[in-house]
């Protein structure tokens, strides 16, 4: 472990290091859902020129952002519950991520986009569905679902 590491151990970092920052579990679950209701959509693509950051799943012609948040590093309400280990890192960590989140929904929502959180812990097939309808709506079709 380099002598300036952030984690608290080898084995932290280890762990920190095999972390996806896309493909995760509930992201490809999300995708596959929307897929079988014939969605298509832009996967870890940058909606705005101007905007340095990537959205999990994008539905460009319908200017639709999906972002699928992990309970821990967005801070989730219900689920997030704060490391004892390291505290104020993680403390800083994840308001970092919190403040960075707002900052992206500002500007797409500046931009005209429509930003959908999915959280991990959501029943997928509801937020495919919720996703469907508002994708179909921007689009201003009323094709049934697939």
């Amino acid at each position: 472990m380099p002598k300036q590491s952030w984690a608290s151990s080898p084995a932290t970092r280890r762990a920190m290091q095999g972390n996806r920052s896309r493909d995760t579990t509930p992201e490809l679950a999300l995708r596959r859902a929307l897929h079988a209701k014939g969605l298509r959509y832009r996967v870890c693509a940058q909606p705005l020129p101007n905007l340095r950051r990537k959205i999990d799943i994008v539905f460009r012609p319908a200017r639709v952002a999906v972002e699928v948040y992990g309970c821990f590093w967005h801070g989730c309400p219900q689920h997030h519950r704060q490391p004892t280990a390291n505290n104020e890192y993680w403390r800083e960590k994840i308001t970092k991520n919190m403040d960075r989140d707002r900052r992206t929904c500002q500007a797409l929502k500046d931009a005209g986009w429509l930003l959908i959180v999915v959280w991990e812990h959501e029943d997928v097939e509801t937020a495919a569905r919720r996703i469907a309808e508002l994708v179909r709506a921007r689009r201003g079709s009323t094709a049934p679902e697939v």
